[in-house]
């Protein structure tokens, strides 16, 4: 169970009059009370409204129901992002020593130098994010690792909050034991492990990002977070930043550890605002998390180097099994030839003609910028975006299932749509704790591409 169940079960429990145990088919009958229902329509609105959970002028959640996942599941997601996980940091490892491997990245000469100097802290990324579907045979897949700035944490916290407080999830929770996961105390305790490695004293965080985003308000959530927790914060841009006698500084006062959200190819194509930041970097000066190494595994290529069997020596034998079974084939886009599914093939000519179960993504952008599913559009033009792809950095990835489910979604009135799921798990210092899960109606689920409503996760305890 996660994520959805049908609606036509639901009905058929009800018909029967027996109380089921699905938990999913149990909370889209206590919508069925139209009182129950509003006044949690209500208090979703107004929670979010008090709480700024909004993503630009949109509100983060327009579902009445959280993603709800079996505590099994749960742990069997989490055991398999762990292990890719430690597959990406072997082959990290591999990327850093050996210079022909790395070139498959086509990392930009200033990326190559700030991903090989030392950050301070053997991690390239505290925190990360692998996003996946599960799909109808209970089996994660992850199509991509967000090893750079993985977002959506205290948004999730906030709306956890949220739903914890409406009547709907109160009657739920008379019935099953569920808990909710919060990740941004995790997001702390990762940084602060990271600077540890260059200061023992308590440092002056800045969250660092360009101005003007829809996403200030999950800064100004982690920064009242962080001031909570006693540790001195500010909001700033790359160019509220600078740096000299070894002392990086934000509106004059010192700053210790930068927590980056903005993203290192955005950063170095404004060179002169970016030289303070790389300098004291550089330097040694700040701890910077994630670090600019995270660039080595936040290329889409990354999984391509996973899924590739040429590179398999890379990794153990449990990890080659996850890697088989959770991520799915990736090769980089490029004249020659590869292998599928055990056979040697010609990879422009595979992709040519496989376009209803292949996706092609540029190698380095984000929030679903230049992908393209091939199963949306016309033969025509999946050629053209193939040339292209050809003529550039991109990847191509074989198509996932993602299963659709009945979600409650606020509209003028509330309705049952069939939507998307995903189910991303956050890891800090290689373990999961928490996920990031998005509903959309679109085939592309992503917030910042303008599909997509986040909802909180809840692990159901003893649900089947």
């Amino acid at each position: 169970m996660a994520g959805g169940a049908s609606l036509v079960a639901a009905r058929e429990v009800k018909r029967r009059g027996s109380r089921t145990r699905d938990p999913l088919v149990a909370y889209h009958e206590l919508l069925e009370d139209p009182v129950l229902a509003a006044e949690s329509a209500a208090m979703l609105t107004e929670g979010q409204r008090e709480r700024r959970l909004v993503f630009g002028d949109r509100p983060l959640c327009v579902s009445l129901r959280p993603n709800l996942i079996s505590d099994w599941q749960y742990r069997a997601v989490n055991t398999a992002a762990e292990t890719v996980y430690a597959a990406l940091g072997r082959l990290e490892r591999a990327l850093l020593s050996d210079e022909v491997l790395r070139r498959e990245l086509d990392l930009d000469p200033e990326e190559e130098e700030l991903a090989l100097a030392d950050p301070g802290f053997t991690a390239a990324s505290p925190s990360s994010r692998l996003d996946g579907f599960i799909g109808d045979d209970g089996i994660i897949r992850f199509v991509e690792y967000n090893a750079e700035s993985p977002a959506g944490m205290a948004y999730n916290d906030e709306l956890a909050h949220v739903f914890a407080s409406l009547p709907v999830m109160r009657r739920f929770r008379e019935r099953f034991k569920v808990r909710s996961v919060s990740v941004r105390g995790r997001q702390l305790t990762a940084m602060l492990r990271a600077h540890r490695g260059r200061s023992s004293t308590s440092p002056r965080i800045a969250i660092v990002d360009w101005r003007g985003l829809p996403t200030l308000t999950e800064f100004e959530m982690f920064e009242r977070f962080f001031e909570s927790r006693g540790i001195h914060t500010i909001i700033c841009a790359p160019e509220d930043l600078s740096y000299e006698r070894r002392r990086l500084r934000a509106g004059g006062k010192t700053v210790d550890l930068v927590y980056r959200r903005v993203l290192t190819s955005e950063l170095l194509a404004k060179d002169g605002v970016s030289r303070p930041l790389v300098r004291a970097y550089m330097e040694g000066a700040v701890t910077v998390v994630n670090s600019f190494r995270a660039k080595l595994l936040h290329k889409k290529m990354s999984l391509a180097l996973l899924s590739d069997d040429r590179y398999a020596r890379l990794y153990t034998a449990d990890q080659r099994s996850a890697i088989a079974r959770h991520v799915p084939w990736t090769r980089k886009v490029r004249e020659g030839h590869t292998t599928y599914a055990g056979s040697v093939i010609d990879l422009a000519d595979f992709v040519m003609a496989n376009r209803a179960r292949l996706v092609l993504k540029p190698n380095d952008e984000y929030g679903g910028k230049g992908v393209v599913l091939g199963w949306t559009i016309e033969q025509h033009e999946w050629e053209q975006s193939l040339l292209a792809a050809l003529a550039s950095s991109y990847v191509v990835q074989e198509r996932v299932a993602v299963p659709r489910y009945p979600f409650p979604v606020l509209l003028d009135r509330m309705h049952f749509l069939d939507l998307s799921i995903d189910h991303d798990p956050y890891l800090f210092w290689g373990k999961v704790s928490g996920t990031l899960a998005r509903v959309s109606s679109s085939a592309l689920l992503n917030v910042t591409a303008g599909a997509g409503s986040v909802v909180p996760t809840y692990v159901v305890e003893g649900a089947e």
